[in-house]
């Protein structure tokens, strides 16, 4: 997995850099075919907003969120890619179940 961390109108500093690291790897825990990941992190005027931009195989999902404080914000983008992420992961296990095998298609 590749991790981009960029700053508009912020500096990265190694406490914010190892605070995204750390929640953007409870993504990689629910679903390993994770190619590129991409987090922007900007200060206008109060608001502070992250956007992350994930690229999995077949789909990229882009998420963002914004909040007064950073880590609030960070926190925050996570939890939505988390649930963006595990609703991918069931549409692709869902797939397969739709025509319900081989066992279950009727002879006649």
């Amino acid at each position: 997995m590749n991790l981009t961390i960029t700053g508009h109108h912020l500096d990265i500093t190694p406490a914010i850099r190892s605070y995204v690291e750390d929640k953007i790897g409870r993504v990689t825990r629910h679903f390993d075919n994770v190619i590129d990941v991409s987090v922007i992190l900007a200060v206008e005027k109060l608001k502070h907003k992250a956007e992350v931009n994930v690229h999995v195989r077949g789909k990229d999902i882009f998420v963002e969120a914004s909040d007064g404080d950073m880590y609030a914000a960070i926190d925050a983008l996570t939890d939505k890619l988390d649930r963006q992420v595990l609703k991918h992961k069931e549409k692709i296990g869902d797939v397969h179940r739709e025509s319900g095998g081989v066992k279950r298609q009727s002879v006649e």
